[in-house]
């Protein structure tokens, strides 16, 4: 088995891949109208409209309700980014923090309030967990 990605559900996918694409710098490939993709290389982000939950199963994803799963990229200066996207970001959780991990975290939510992580491993061990 391999993890290929997570797909987030939204009632507006132009917004959120918009978002998205200027939060990463990473540039989506759109499938349809419907459904896009940011690719990295570990792992994909994919963004469905609304209509496309039928086809799975009606009622069985709603957009803007997830209160479980954080979206967390690996970058190599998270307070570089903080300072990028402070013009961007409307709602930043916390800001630049040192997480007990070893990881230095950007917690901020997306259009749709999905919790979204940014973070750069900055001692010794977190350094080694992500071979940088």
């Amino acid at each position: 088995m391999d993890f290929v990605s997570i797909r987030v559900i939204t009632d507006d996918i132009d917004r959120l891949v918009g978002f998205y694409e200027t939060v990463t710098g990473v540039r989506a490939a759109w499938g349809n109208e419907d459904f896009a993709e940011l690719r990295t290389a570990h792992g994909t982000l994919a963004i469905g409209s609304t209509r496309t939950v039928g086809l799975f199963a009606p009622g069985s994803a709603r957009p803007a309700a997830n209160h479980t799963v954080i979206i967390e990229f690996l970058v190599d200066d998270v307070d570089a980014i903080h300072g990028k996207l402070k013009d961007t970001v409307a709602d930043f959780v916390t800001g630049p923090t040192t997480m007990p991990w070893g990881n230095r975290s950007l917690l901020l939510r997306d259009p749709d309030g999905n919790l979204v992580n940014f973070f750069t491993p900055v001692t010794p061990e977190a350094i080694e967990r992500f071979g940088r």
